[in-house]
């Protein structure tokens, strides 16, 4: 199940057996004081040397997310993400709760952009998928519905089947699907990264569906969170995680991405993994 994003001039292929893909999520004003300050005062210059950054650490996919208290985004998230795709040549991921932003967006990317997200909300399948089809784009879908998140496998997995059947209904390919399997703080549920492994290893082997994480989420309010965070990251690959949502900046996400896919046998002949070594060792040597 090959899932196919593109910029104006570059390609990515997110596959089980392809290398695991790295959205950048930085352009994404939560928790982001500078960037929502950027945002409301039209900073381009900011936002897009935070998607070069990206880009620059490994990022294969950039999220473009202006979502924050007193932003129009139907307004604003067009403008984002054409200046972005401009300055950077991979895809792009257009990231918003409303559906007129995110067709807004559409109109203007280039290439064949991700389009994040749906639930399974009624009035979400009923929205956004429609706009997956007219553009014919792929979509992240949610596990989760009127019901909120559930904490238990078996209905994760039923809802990620009802995304995809409504969407096939409405003539999306599967392989326009992806599924983000959630995970929740660790630290309020010592459970929910074990629900979320097995999720991911159900939807990937009873749905034959790609699975992209959103993971910083996982560590929240406990110390030291980097650990954990590339932990979940080395433990998802190996149950069918095929991208992740993470800062590409910080290095050991990438690293320890990099070596998942060479233990998993993703990266022949470890050519990924000895490419981004030398290239952190060129840029030491340049600093030194």
């Amino acid at each position: 199940m090959e899932t196919v994003v593109e910029g104006e001039n570059s390609r990515i292929v997110i596959s089980k057996t392809a290398p695991t893909v790295i959205i950048g999520e930085r352009i994404n004003p939560t928790g982001k004081k500078r960037l929502t300050a950027a945002l409301k005062e039209r900073d381009f210059d900011y936002i897009i040397k935070e998607a070069i950054r990206q880009v620059e650490a490994g990022a294969h996919i950039i999220d473009v997310n202006v979502g924050a208290s007193g932003i129009d985004e139907e307004d604003l998230l067009p403008e984002v993400v054409k200046k972005v795709a401009d300055a950077v040549d991979v895809p792009i991921c257009i990231d918003s709760s409303n559906p007129a932003a995110l067709e807004a967006a559409l109109k203007v990317c280039p290439g064949r952009p991700l389009l994040n997200s749906t639930t399974a909300e009624e009035k979400n399948l009923e929205t956004v998928l429609p706009l997956a089809r007219k553009y014919n784009v792929p979509v992240i879908g949610l596990v989760n519905d009127e019901r909120g998140i559930p904490k238990d496998t078996d209905t994760r997995v039923a809802i990620a089947k009802k995304i995809l059947d409504r969407a096939v209904k409405l003539g999306i390919a599967p392989e326009d699907i992806l599924i983000d399997v959630l995970v929740l703080p660790i630290g309020a549920d010592t459970e929910t990264g074990k629900v979320t492994f097995d999720t991911a290893r159900r939807v990937s082997e009873e749905l034959d569906l790609n699975i992209v994480v959103g993971a910083s989420n996982v560590s929240h309010g406990l110390p030291d969170r980097k650990v954990i965070n590339t932990a979940f990251f080395a433990l998802g690959a190996a149950c069918g995680m095929t991208a992740y949502i993470a800062d590409p900046t910080v290095i050991e996400i990438t690293q320890t991405i990099l070596a998942a896919d060479l233990l998993l046998g993703k990266d022949e002949w470890a050519g990924n993994y000895i490419s981004f070594y030398r290239k952190k060792e060129a840029s030491k040597n340049a600093a030194a």
